[in-house]
């Protein structure tokens, strides 16, 4: 993948490369080889339009010779053909010279040339072809010269390829480059290759060769002539078939047979029907045996005798059909299936030929369709599929197919290898696609269908009929088709009506909700009453209520629920069904007045009931509630029986009470009639229910308020909830009084308490703030029973804090339903107020204009729909003294989690502020900042004036301050200067961090921030002026930093220092002054702050010019022992930047760089210094040509030290070659510590120079205790030096140095000479 990359990117370069890598090694193993090799190949492929001529020309000779240099070595010389195939898209030219080369008559050509040509003809048919005449006349002679079964099978294989190619050049020769080509041109030659190939090597014995002969022979056909053609197909067809019993694999022989098939029909041929008989039996076995869809090449054998089929039908439909429909009488599985196969496709394939052999076809079909094999039957679904969507079924006959199709959708359940379920699931989607897809069909099925919906053995066909029949009657009454209306009245019809009504209004296996939407359709048929009635009462299951007290017979209704319950148990894999099934017993039981049958309805409904599953639950509770709202006496008895009876129990009597429940848990029992209680609440007559809530209902659940389990625990919140909606409707037509109230919401706030906090969506904190909303709803309906002068509404403040955000909600709903609650609530506040019930306030209807801006979903729409809301409404409605909880609710809004709601929440307080803001003087003392409440403050700020110790008291709160603010207050210079003044002074009080221990398992301290420290520091004053004393304040201030960590504050500290050194220059010396005695102050991190802001002083030229840097690097110096690391490491920064910012003062440095500073220099940089710091430190280490003997000596240690650090780096290596020429002259220094540390940093640096030889000779020459004969070592060191091309580069900058030694060492002379004359020379 590299290479390919970098071939991508110099196709030319690396292709070189791996041409030159396989010439160097022409031994190389083959698996290396083959990479390689298809390497080439990938970036031929990708780049073949970039690869100049030359390079393609050497790649093309490299292949080829790669490919025929041994014997038959597949991966290796496969990978060279794939280069040449590669290559050939776009250069056949030079291919061919180079493959016709080696491809001469009489020479028996190697195998992968007749393989390349091959591979050639398929991926360039428009390049090859034109070669393909030339090609076959040298390749025929050689065809017999083929002794090796490889020959002959790769000389077969070309010969197919050949054949196809140019098949696909004369089918497109619109596109071709010579149109003139014709098929006689190659006729020739393919007919004598096709003699040998048929003749000889057809009958051998490998089935391999046999398979490609037969492919070969397959694709030549075409290209014959038609008398030779004709000629051969007596003695061409049988032999093919014959091949089926020789070999395993029949895809390539039924591929071949099938292009024989159509060249010989193409021209027209009359012998072909001699042969049909014995073609047709061959052909019929094949597409009758079985197909594994696992495995490719049987399926597409089947597919390819299916079109051989297709072929004869054109030419022989009658001999063909008749052949088919006979085969239809055999009784044998497999042939009937293979059958009822070519049937289907010839009806799909061949409609023209199949239009006359319709009604043969249905006639003969009705065989099949009376098998007892569910794999036939398949079959013949599928067959129906085919005839519904070519116009059969519409024939006489047709009904008969339709009846099958629904017939096989009512089957049972089986285990078969295709069982009964597979196959009513084929017959169920088989008429859901002729229902939805074959719009012939609609008058057939419509309304014929509806008469298979009664009779008894097509009952588990109602689902699929009723949905069929429910897209037909849409389709038709949308349409508004005259067939929609059906006629019940006709005889025959009214029996339907009255039964399919009756099955309807009860729940089979699936089929509830269809049957009762099919019911909707057909209302208007079965009787014009109903339509309006079923419309609106179906939805709700009334129907079956009132259907049943319009019979009016309490014995039948009686019989009918017990009928019902005993079916209970059959609708277990069904409980969708079986809840349904629960609350239609419900209904029924509210028409029963037998109270002995309704008590045992009930006793058998909670026994029997699997407790485990949450939808039984509901479902059984759903039931029993229904039935309460006839029986409320009764239901609550059997209830408080079932609650004390041994089914709570934990005993093994529970096993006998409960039959085969024995591993139902006795708190999803507690669920159940938890959630009945709540049922037979919301269901019971609201003139009954009311008295029986605290005495009966409230009384059995609470007990379990203190459970654990989740399943009682959200049974019990459903409930609560259930009895909060009963009574709130209860009292819109009494007055009643919640006693329990309170302590009901505060069990659900004692449930959401429990909840994990790091988790908000779970499904009790869902149904708690439902419940909740339910058991308040109460309190709100009874407003009209108060005396409207004894109470406030003292939460209004608080509600509107919490929704007035929501108005600009990302989702829609929330906002409506936001600004429902707040119109809401706005007149339950003129009720407080002692305004009328039907009182109508223009200001809060408004608020529904503004609810009409809330669906636009541009934000700035949203944020001044807001301040609207709040301008026109809130600000005036809301009293005066609930403005504070209003505005406490609005700071929380600030940090809401949505970003919307937060910035409305900042448009709102401003707009609050500015018109309602008199009255909140006394809350800037005592308010605690959050973000986004810059603008409110600032509104503070500007609207009273308060003065600026009580704002700085009120900002020192907030550990979160923006920006923003600080550029807001500065804008007032005298503000500004006032409060830069009292953070001074907070700053010089405070402790900048604490230390606290560090986590167990690290053990130790650590240090944190204080808020107050933190609250002054963690902002930049970007907007105040820019005085002395804030520049002071400025940098003191950002030493609080460090009480978090000092990594996290470096980019703004770089920043500020150097923005401070380029605009602040005249301000320096007094800053420099006033933060000097902070180097030695107790606290690291403002050591460590004061010494970053000297050394980044030191990186500018501004302080040479102030003169200061005499004291800075005093500085430097002295903080280079300092105990902490940090300090040390900026320390020898701010030296390395003196040779930047001051390069002149390099020198005066080297006067104080003794031996020990250079010492605790290289101490300092072990300890902590990157890569920026060695790059400044090697100007200070390049100094071996000071006079003084320690610094030469001390310059040379260190850069020889420093090679630890910058050996890697392009700047340390140009460093050494540049002091080179200097530490080899200093070999020879007088000072023997000299040459002994020159010695030592020669060693150490010598694998930056980058020479192995010169790293070797100074590894064994270079000792210290050894003395060096130094004109042999720079004798033997120059040649070295010339010889490797390498440092040829480098001795044009070496001479520089050595002539000016030179030079300097003669002017020394000359002076001692006294000739001033040449001095100056």
């Amino acid at each position: 993948k590299s290479m390919l990359t970098l071939g991508k990117q110099q196709p030319d370069r690396v292709l070189a490369m791996c041409q030159d890598y396989l010439l160097k090694h022409p031994k190389l193993v083959v698996s290396h080889r083959v990479v390689i090799l298809q390497t080439i190949e990938l970036i031929a492929g990708c780049s073949i339009e970039e690869i100049s001529s030359p390079r393609i020309k050497s790649i093309i000779s490299l292949a080829s010779e790669e490919m025929t240099r041994s014997k038959v070595i597949p991966d290796w010389q496969q990978a060279a053909s794939n280069i040449l195939v590669a290559v050939g898209n776009k250069h056949i030219n030079d291919i061919m010279e180079e493959i016709l080369s080696k491809f001469q008559p009489g020479v028996l050509p190697h195998f992968f040339v007749v393989q390349t040509l091959a591979n050639l003809s398929d991926s360039n048919v428009y390049g090859m072809v034109p070669f393909l005449n030339a090609i076959l006349g040298t390749m025929l002679p050689m065809l017999s010269m083929a002794k090796q079964d490889n020959m002959k099978w790769v000389f077969s294989s070309a010969l197919c390829h050949f054949s196809d190619s140019i098949l696909e050049y004369l089918a497109n020769l619109d596109k071709a480059p010579d149109p003139t080509v014709r098929k006689d041109t190659f006729s020739t030659e393919i007919c004598a290759a096709f003699d040998i190939l048929f003749n000889n090597w057809l009958q051998s014995r490998e089935s391999k060769l046999r398979l490609t002969v037969a492919e070969a022979v397959g694709s030549m056909c075409h290209l014959m002539s038609s008398d030779k053609l004709e000629e051969q197909i007596p003695k061409l067809i049988p032999a093919i078939l014959s091949l089926y019993k020789k070999n395993n694999e029949h895809y390539i022989i039924s591929k071949s047979l099938c292009q024989v098939l159509d060249a010989s029909l193409s021209m027209g041929s009359r012998i072909l029907e001699t042969q049909l008989d014995n073609l047709l039996i061959v052909l019929h076995q094949q597409v009758s045996a079985p197909v594994d869809y696992n495995n490719p090449p049987t399926v597409k054998n089947h597919n390819e005798v299916l079109r051989c089929f297709s072929l004869l039908a054109n030419s022989f439909p009658d001999r063909l059909v008749m052949f088919v429909l006979q085969k239809l009488e055999n009784s044998n599985e497999r042939s009937r299936m293979g059958s009822l196969s070519v049937l289907r496709h010839l009806i799909n394939s061949t409609t023209s030929t199949m239009e006359s052999k319709k009604l043969l076809i249905l006639a003969s079909i009705r065989q099949p369709m009376a098998d007892q094999s569910n794999k036939v039957k398949k079959c013949v679904v599928q067959v129906i599929s085919a005839m519904a969507h070519h116009g059969y079924l519409e024939l006489e006959g047709g009904e008969l197919l339709v009846r099958f199709i629904v017939q096989h959708c009512a089957l049972p359940d089986t285990y078969q290898e295709v069982t009964n379920e597979a196959l009513r699931t084929i017959c169920d989607n088989t008429l859901h696609l002729l229902t939805t897809t074959v719009g012939r069909l609609a008058d057939v099925l419509w309304p014929k269908l509806l008469y298979y919906l009664t009779p008894p053995q097509y009952s588990n066909a109602t689902t699929p009929l009723c949905k069929s029949l429910i897209v037909l009657g849409n389709k038709k009454k949308n349409n508004q088709e005259p067939s929609f209306n059906i006629d019940f009245k006709q005889e025959g019809r009214r029996h339907w009506c009255k039964v399919q009504l009756y099955r309807m209004l009860y729940v089979s296996r699936g089929h509830g909700m269809p049957s009762l939407a099919l019911l909707q359709i057909l209302s208007a048929s079965i009787h014009p009453k109903t339509e309006s009635l079923w419309e609106k009462e179906i939805p709700p299951l009334l129907l079956l209520s009132k259907t049943l007290a319009t019979i009016d017979d309490d014995k039948w209704v009686c019989q009918l629920a017990a009928e019902a319950t005993r079916y209970l148990p059959t609708y277990n894999l069904a409980l969708e069904e079986k809840s349904f099934l629960y609350r239609c017993i419900g209904v029924t039981l509210q028409q029963c007045f037998n109270k002995e049958v309704v008590k045992k309805q009930l006793q058998e409904i909670l026994l029997t009931a699997r407790h485990n599953d949450a939808v039984e639950r509901e479902g059984v509770a759903m039931g029993i509630g229904l039935c309460a709202n006839s029986h409320l006496e009764g239901t609550l008895a059997k209830l408080d029986e079932f609650g004390k009876s041994d089914a709570f129990k934990k005993s093994p009597s529970i096993f006998n009470l409960l039959k085969d429940r024995n591993d139902v848990e006795v708190e999803k029992v507690k669920s159940t009639l938890i959630l009945c209680y709540g049922q037979v609440a919301l269901n019971a007559p609201p003139e009954k229910i009311l008295n029986r809530i605290d005495q009966d209902i409230l009384r059995c659940i609470s007990k379990h308020f203190n459970t654990k389990d989740l399943t009682m625990k959200l049974s019990l919140i459903q409930s609560v909830g259930l009895i909060a909606k009963a009574i709130s409707e209860c009292v819109k037509k009494q007055g009643y009084i919640f006693t329990r109230k309170q302590e009901l919401i505060n069990v659900m706030l004692d449930f959401i308490k429990a909840e994990p906090a790091d988790s908000m969506r779970t499904p009790v904190r869902h149904l708690v703030m439902n419940t909740c909303a339910n058991l308040l709803y109460p309190s709100v309906c009874f407003f009209c029973f108060l005396d409207q002068n004894m109470v406030s509404f003292h939460n209004l403040g608080a509600l509107l804090g919490r929704l007035s955000p929501r108005c600009s909600d990302p989702h829609p709903a929330v906002r409506a339903a936001a600004m429902d609650c707040i119109y809401s609530l706005l007149y339950i506040q003129l009720r407080y107020e002692g305004f009328a019930l039907d009182y109508k306030d223009e200001a809060v209807d408004s608020l529904l204009l503004l609810k009409d801006k809330l669906e636009n979903p541009d934000y700035s729409v949203l944020y001044k729909t807001c301040s609207d809301l709040t301008k026109v409404h809130q600000a005036k409605r809301l009293p005066q003294q609930q403005l504070t909880t209003l505005v406490f609710m609005l700071f929380e809004g600030l940090v809401d989690s949505q970003t919307n709601c937060c910035r409305a929440s900042s448009v709102i307080l401003n707009t609050l502020l500015k018109n309602r803001g008199g009255g909140l003087q006394e809350l800037v003392a005592i308010t605690c900042m959050q973000p986004y409440l810059t603008k409110p403050l600032v509104t503070l700020l500007h609207l009273y004036r308060i003065s600026t110790h009580r704002a700085c008291l009120f900002l020192s709160l907030s550990v979160f301050w923006t920006c923003e603010m600080w550029m807001a207050l500065g804008a007032d210079p005298i503000v500004a200067n006032q409060i830069i003044e009292m953070v001074m002074e907070k700053i010089l009080i405070m402790a900048p961090y604490v230390e606290m221990k560090g986590p167990m398992l690290r053990g130790g301290t650590t240090k944190v921030a204080t808020n107050q420290s933190l609250a002054v520091s963690h902002k930049t004053f970007t907007d105040i002026s820019s005085s002395v004393d804030e520049l002071k304040g400025l940098v003191r201030s950002i030493h609080m930093f460090q009480g978090i960590r000092y990594n996290c504050s470096f980019v703004l500290k770089c920043v500020v220092y150097r923005a401070m050194a380029k605009h602040a220059g005249p301000r320096l010396p007094a800053i420099v002054e006033c933060l000097c005695p902070s180097l030695n102050n107790i606290y690291e991190c403002q050591r460590v702050t004061v010494t970053a802001f000297f050394s980044e002083l030191l990186n500018h030229h501004v302080v040479t010019e102030l003169m200061l840097i005499d004291v800075l690097m005093n500085n430097m110096m002295e903080r280079i022992s300092d105990p902490c690391c940090a300090v040390r490491m900026l320390s020898v920064r701010g030296l390395g930047n003196i040779a930047i910012g001051s390069p002149e003062k390099v020198n005066i440095l080297a006067h104080f760089h003794t031996y020990k500073c250079t010492h605790s220099l290289w101490a300092t940089v072990q300890l902590h210094c990157s890569c920026r710091d060695t790059h400044r430190l090697l100007l200070l280490a390049s100094l071996p040509h000071q006079e003084n003997d320690e610094i030469r000596c001390a310059s040379i240690h260190l850069m020889g030290n420093l090679s630890k650090f910058g050996s890697g780096e392009p700047v340390f290596k140009d460093q050494i070659h540049n002091v080179l020429v200097s530490l080899l002259l200093h070999l020879v220094d007088p000072n023997p510590q000299v040459v002994k540390a020159c010695k030592y940093a020669m060693r150490v640096c010598a694998p930056v120079v980058g020479s192995e030889q010169i790293t070797t000779m100074f590894q064994n020459h270079l000792h210290d205790d050894k003395s060096l004969h130094y004109g042999e070592f720079i004798n033997d060191l120059t040649k070295h030096l010339v010889r490797d091309t390498r440092m040829k580069t480098s001795i044009p900058a070496w001479l520089g140095p050595i002539k000016s030694t030179i030079m300097k060492k003669w002017l020394i002379e000359t002076r001692a000479d006294q000739r001033p004359d040449l001095c100056e020379e």
